[in-house]
């Protein structure tokens, strides 16, 4: 790899009169410019790393990253040229119907450097989708808590922040881990923000429903329906990086030997879905506090992040269920997901 790339800048880069580059157009360069572009300016990699993932020396790197800013790759965000990773941000789009937002990962990057990466792109991503007056529905979970701390400041006027699902079980209220993720959110926009302080599952059903007819309840179930966008990720039962719901002692065993039994992949604001993307007759979901799916979609923007080969089945139910409309993933996750057969 470093002789080819090397090659191919040592060869065929012109020179204008001044001294300058002069951009060129072949797919193959343009791709690895992309890459190297993407590493430096939004995950903040080092040339050194940059070249270890791209088997690339330093100024191989550094010429890349000038043909990114000779071709036009780098501007507010990267317009991503034909290539390894753009084509299969472009079978993403075109399987699942979604903007795709694929983020390179080298093979050396371990899940949790690359759930970093994911949500350092996706805080940017909200900042050029959330403006003034808008009402942004959030869920938490161990991914949006990632991106909570990658939002650039945009200061907006009358827009809001409202929790989608509660974060209290039989341990905690879960009020200090929720709020802190919101108060990010709510800090990077200058925005209100309204919290959910509610059980994230109610023991019983019939409480949640009577607690569903308090007006101060009603109030935020309603501000939920009114979101212009909301983010979410989705969580999987096992393996990776664990989802907070499966990790913080929101379930009992039982309650995964029904899921098992049921055919559940995974969840959305704590919503669990079976792999076709439906979601009821899940006895749980009549006591999750999260917003049923019909309210998800009403957004019109909905932006998935996900990191996470685990996930990939759960992502698909999403995908199949009409969740989502901009999905930021990670390059694996995005091939094991467009490895799994169609439903």
């Amino acid at each position: 790899m470093q002789r080819e790339v090397h090659s191919l800048f040592e060869t065929e880069i012109e020179h204008d009169q001044s001294g300058g580059c002069v951009p060129v157009t072949d797919e193959t360069k343009l791709a690895d410019a992309y890459r190297a572009a993407h590493c430096y300016y939004l995950q903040e990699m080092t040339m050194e790393e940059i070249g270890r993932d791209l088997g690339a020396s330093r100024s191989t790197v550094s010429r890349l990253l000038s043909l990114a800013r000779a071709e036009g790759l780098v501007e507010f965000r990267l317009r991503a040229p034909t290539g390894e990773v753009p084509s299969l941000e472009r079978e993403v789009a075109a399987r699942f119907r979604v903007d795709a937002h694929v983020v390179p990962t080298g093979d050396r990057t371990s899940e949790r450097e690359a759930l970093e990466q994911v949500a350092r792109f996706a805080g940017m991503l909200l900042g050029t989708i959330c403006d003034s007056g808008m009402v942004l529905g959030v869920a938490w979970g161990t991914t949006i808590e990632a991106v909570s701390r990658h939002l650039s400041r945009k200061p907006t006027r009358g827009s809001e922040i409202v929790q989608l699902n509660g974060a209290g079980n039989t341990y905690s209220t879960g009020i200090e881990y929720a709020s802190e993720i919101l108060v990010r959110f709510g800090r990077a926009f200058e925005a209100r923000v309204q919290q959910f302080p509610v059980p994230t599952f109610f023991d019983y059903a019939a409480t949640r429903e009577a607690l569903w007819r308090e007006r101060s309840i009603i109030r935020v179930l309603e501000l939920q329906e009114r979101a212009d966008v909301m983010c979410f990720s989705v969580g999987a039962v096992h393996g990776g990086v664990p989802s907070h719901v499966y990790s913080g002692g929101f379930l009992e065993d039982r309650d995964y030997a029904l899921l098992d039994a049921l055919g559940v992949v995974g969840d959305v604001a704590t919503v669990f879905l079976r792999e076709s993307g439906t979601s009821d007759n899940i006895p749980l979901n009549d006591r999750s506090s999260g917003p049923p799916h019909s309210v998800i979609r009403r957004a019109p923007r909905r932006v998935c992040v996900v990191s996470g080969v685990n996930k990939a089945r759960g992502l698909r139910a999403a995908l199949a269920g009409r969740l989502v409309t901009d999905l930021v993933i990670d390059e694996r996750s995005a091939e094991a997901l467009v490895a799994l057969p169609a439903l």
